[in-house]
């Protein structure tokens, strides 16, 4: 694609231009990949690119070529890439105040009353780190001090993400090199109704997967809480049926199990609700945010009540200190951010959007066999590719094909195994987004030849 003039909406600058060489940006991949550490995301890896600039939902290329971020960042630009009062508020704050450790400083106390009315009101209490894996962390410290010495396991749900840091990890219990670390944690099912582990199908199934999370976690005397993400992201955007979440939190709440909604991706309004626990019918006891609460800066909270956190177990001094977490910066990105999504309903936004991406979606879905499911929730959407319907034999050659069409094409998604997911930034305008989605289509129709 050839750059965009003043005069052009993004959705304009879509339309009929082709993609230039790439000869550059390979010439600079190579010059990097002398120092650069392998193991980069399906993404980066099979889309080489080098991006130079960001503007709303648009990012430039080293060629000068312009596309429209459906990825937005990394899940992470909630107002889209440089967003002027986010600009603001960092420009100005680098001027005046970076990093006193944890010490107060002007702004904190007006990011904490705007979470206060954003978050449901019983989370009036926050601690701020630098990333989401820090904060899960800080969130396990907090459940395993304050919990009753009998109740010394920690639930998760199979294939969940919650962070590469070693206690975040051993949630879901990874294997990483030769050596698998088995967490002291208990696993149960996630609602993955298009690949059920349990070889059944909903609503026949009654909810099994529920069932059974119940018994084996929500019910058992030495669980002190369940970690959860109330929409799986990294596995593929799986959404719960309904049901699911209302049998999963009532039994954690009759049996004294904490809930700890990991929110690194979905809080902020992506789904269609503030937290993506309101919009599946949970009332969590912690929350932990990251991603797009900052706009892609640096920065996380976890939110709880005030007697959890201020328990006497759980803050003596240092208890919730970081070297970098809650610093000035990220603080004053953040209060920008949030204000913005609170002033302008971009909550309501994402849900009014989703409608239309899960719309045009779904229209892909019944044109190519390729497609074998899409869900989502709000401005937060996945796309699994089969090699056949009736196997659901995952395909990643055709989800990797389909997103270089598409970055060709001028639209940038999330790629990750089989799977794309659409994320687009919550203040995109419709005419952008109906456009993009479109040249994902025409993506399509050339991989599949149709």
């Amino acid at each position: 694609m050839q750059e965009a003039s003043q005069e052009e909406s993004p959705a304009q600058a879509l339309q009929g231009l082709s993609f230039p060489g790439q000869g550059r940006q390979e010439r600079w991949l190579e010059r990097e990949s002398a120092h650069v550490a392998p193991g980069a995301t399906d993404e980066a890896a099979f889309g080489r690119r080098v991006f130079t600039s960001g503007n709303g939902s648009m990012l430039t290329d080293m060629d000068g070529s312009t596309y429209v971020d459906l990825a937005a960042g990394a899940l992470t630009q909630s107002l889209g890439h440089a967003h002027p009062e986010t600009v603001e508020a960092l420009s100005a704050q680098a001027q005046r105040l970076w990093n006193v450790h944890d010490s107060a400083f002007p702004g904190r106390a007006e990011l904490c009353e705007l979470l206060a009315r954003l978050l449901p009101p019983e989370l009036d209490t926050y601690a701020f780190f630098s990333t989401g894996a820090e904060a899960v962390e800080a969130a396990l410290r907090l459940v395993q001090r304050t919990a009753p010495p009998e109740r010394n396991r920690i639930g998760a749900l199979r294939h969940g993400f919650h962070g590469k840091t070693m206690g975040a990890r051993m949630l879901v219990h990874w294997d990483v090199g030769t050596q698998s670390f088995a967490g002291n944690s208990v696993l149960g099912y996630a609602p993955n109704c298009y690949r059920c582990p349990l070889d059944l199908e909903h609503p026949s199934c009654e909810l099994r997967c529920a069932s059974l999370v119940r018994r084996h976690i929500a019910e058992k005397p030495n669980v002190s809480a369940l970690v959860f993400e109330p929409v799986q992201g990294a596995a593929g955007v799986i959404t719960p049926p309904p049901g699911y979440w209302e049998t999963v939190a009532r039994a954690c709440r009759d049996n004294g199990v904490l809930l700890v909604a990991d929110e690194v991706l979905t809080g902020g309004g992506r789904t269609g609700s503030f937290l993506a626990s309101e919009e599946v019918g949970v009332r969590p006891d912690l929350v932990v945010m990251a991603k797009g609460a900052a706009n892609g800066f640096p920065f996380s909270v976890l939110a709880g009540p005030r007697e959890l956190m201020h328990h006497p177990s759980a803050s003596e001094p240092g208890a919730y200190a970081s070297t970098y977490g809650g610093n000035p910066l990220g603080v004053a990105v953040a209060t920008a951010t949030l204000g913005v999504v609170e002033r302008e309903a971009l909550t309501e936004r994402a849900k009014e959007l989703g409608v239309l991406v899960g719309e045009l979606l779904a229209r892909m879905r019944d044109r190519f066999p390729s497609v074998g499911d899409v869900r989502g929730l709000g401005l937060l959407h996945g796309v699994e590719f089969v090699r056949d319907r009736a196997t659901r034999e995952p395909a990643p050659e055709t989800a990797r094909e389909v997103y270089r069409a598409a970055l060709d094409l001028g639209v940038r998604t999330a790629l990750g195994g089989h799977i794309i997911r659409v994320s687009p930034p919550l203040n995109i305008d419709e005419e952008t987004l109906r456009s993009a989605l479109g040249s994902l289509e025409r993506a399509l129709e050339q991989v599949e030849g149709a």
